[in-house]
């Protein structure tokens, strides 16, 4: 039996070596207070959807009495009827990061490290061909943060990780790249459908990173390993939701459910199983904690549901 802790501190049971436990404890929010009542964190898997009904609540409630407002990511977004069909209209300064590549700031990152070559890099991502804003990738809808290893990327993704190669985690930018560091002559017409020779458009956002001595790939890690790497992060969130950092307390879980993606999770069954469930259902239920906590009521009910 392994432990780690949750949200609270308190010290849960994790079934690593394979024994079932009907209940996945997490207390913060189980035992509301009259101070905090919005925390929202309960256990066990049975009791969900965590708090959907107050999330409706309070999502109907602020939905009418602030109709007017323009929504915005920073100062130097605006949005063209937001709608994620189309990309974002940045007013930052643009900055050329190489031949047919250029970037605006969206939101700033935190710290000033940036991914090495040989990185791997979790990230969410946008892309719209320029000339017609066909949208033809949108991994924010597929759910899951895409993984991108620096200089292993296919010839397509070229300019993507040039542009992420320059971000700081947390960091969300936009980036114009040219048709050469994309899809090239001649497109693509199968999936993703990309005319010949389109400039590209990304909205990106880097959850987050590895360098290469501390992780590899997903893909050539055993089921322990990633399982480990997954639950390091969840407790790396939930001591940045202790010290009410909720932006980055979401992007540690994001990244731990990334390493427990329905591929990973299919494969899985006995112990391994139960390994996986204990640190996926936590990551689950503190995402959506963290999200109330930013009045992201959507989304929240979103991870609610999900289990």
């Amino acid at each position: 039996m392994a432990s780690a802790q949750d949200i609270s501190g308190e010290e849960i049971s994790a079934p690593l070596m394979g024994s079932k436990e009907e209940d996945i404890e997490l207390s913060a929010g189980a035992e509301e207070t009259e101070e905090d009542s919005s925390t929202g964190l309960e256990g066990a898997p049975k009791n969900l959807p965590v708090g959907e009904e107050e999330v409706r609540n309070k999502e109907q409630g602020s939905s009418s009495s602030s109709d007017d407002e323009e929504p915005s990511k920073s100062k130097h977004t605006e949005f063209m009827g937001r709608d994620d069909q189309f990309p974002p209209k940045v007013t930052s300064e643009v900055e050329e990061l190489a031949e047919g590549v250029t970037k605006q700031i969206i939101t700033a990152g935190r710290g000033e490290k940036t991914p090495s070559r040989h990185s791997t890099c979790f990230l969410h991502y946008r892309a719209w061909a320029e000339s017609t804003m066909h949208k033809f990738e949108d991994t924010w809808q597929e759910g899951a943060p895409f993984e991108l290893i620096l200089g292993h990327e296919k010839k397509v993704l070229r300019g993507l990780a040039i542009a992420v190669a320059s971000m700081r985690t947390g960091e969300t930018a936009l980036y114009r790249v040219g048709y050469k560091l994309g899809y090239g002559d001649e497109g693509n017409f199968s999936f993703p459908n990309v005319p010949p020779k389109a400039n590209l458009i990304y909205e990106v956002a880097l959850v987050g990173f590895e360098e290469a001595k501390e992780g590899r790939p997903r893909g050539e890690m055993m089921v322990e390993e990633r399982i480990e790497a997954a639950d390091r992060r969840r407790v790396d969130g939930n001591e940045f939701f202790k010290e009410n950092k909720f932006e980055e307390a979401i992007q540690q879980y994001e990244m731990a459910l990334a390493y427990m993606g329905d591929d990973f999770m299919f494969q899985l069954f006995g112990k391994y199983k139960d390994m996986a469930d204990a640190v996926k259902t936590p990551c689950h239920l503190n995402m959506a904690a963290s999200l109330l906590k930013l009045e992201r009521y959507e989304e929240a009910i979103g991870h609610c549901t999900i289990l």
